[in-house]
């Protein structure tokens, strides 16, 4: 196993968040079209929108919702098109961010999302100006309670995945972007009960902001996490859990 993982912090998916904020259903929202209009409406063959599914249902979105996005996307009820974007830039004290988004306006997003960086103390920079600081993982989290730390490795790299790490009940399955959802199938076909999976960047090394600069960071972070068309939000800063946490 690696050493001490770091997957807290960064908050891939910020699940708990968005639901208090009432926004998770529409971002899953975006992600099933954009899933149907990459793959098609049928989650048998689209393994991008069976994920999509399955995080739609662990954040407890309706079936009707799902349904409905599903339509949308396909062309049986009235769509709009989502276009994947992404924004680079440094926060408060040099923290390396990434966004990712879905919007149907990318001049309001580009706005949004700049006015954000300059009102935190950040900047928003140009594309690869912090990218370079991060690596493309696919991150499947499965349930720690039914394995134990020699079988989940021998299991998860027997699946093809390149790393393994044990934290707070749970083992953190590392892949290649393109393997992701091979591994997750494979591991879910060995009988292991998988959490949570997605792609995402995950930072080389954490750096430690001022503790002037700690406020910044997580109000930046906190105010783009709200914006339905923000996705995700990456970054390098090794924040304290407390803050971190709703």
């Amino acid at each position: 196993m690696s050493g001490h993982s770091k997957w807290a912090n960064i908050k891939i998916k910020k699940g708990k968040a968005d639901a208090a904020r009432g926004n998770i259903f529409t971002k899953i929202g975006r992600e099933i079209a954009v899933a149907v209009k990459a793959g098609g409406p049928d989650p048998a063959n689209n393994s991008r929108l069976r994920d999509v599914i399955a995080k739609a249902k662990q954040n407890n979105m309706p079936n009707d919702n799902i349904t409905r996005s599903i339509k949308k996307a396909s062309g049986e009820l009235s769509s709009v098109n989502y276009e994947e974007m992404q924004y680079e830039g440094y926060g408060a004290g040099g923290v390396a961010i990434i966004v990712t988004a879905l919007t149907d306006n990318k001049n309001r997003t580009a706005g949004d999302v700049r006015h954000l960086f300059d009102k935190y103390n950040g900047s928003l920079g140009t594309t690869g100006c912090v990218s370079y600081l991060f690596k493309k993982k696919g991150l499947i989290v499965i349930d720690g309670e039914e394995l134990s730390e020699d079988d989940a490795m021998m299991l998860a790299l027997d699946a093809g995945a390149d790393d393994v790490v044990g934290c707070d009940g749970v083992y953190e399955v590392y892949t290649l972007p393109q393997d992701m959802h091979s591994v997750k199938d494979a591991l879910e076909a060995a009988g292991a009960t998988v959490l949570s999976a997605d792609t995402g960047y995950f930072p080389d090394d954490f750096i430690t902001p001022s503790e002037n600069d700690i406020g910044k960071i997580q109000k930046l972070i906190d105010m783009l996490n709200e914006n339905d068309d923000i996705q995700n939000v990456y970054h390098n800063a090794n924040l304290p859990e407390e803050e971190e946490e709703e």
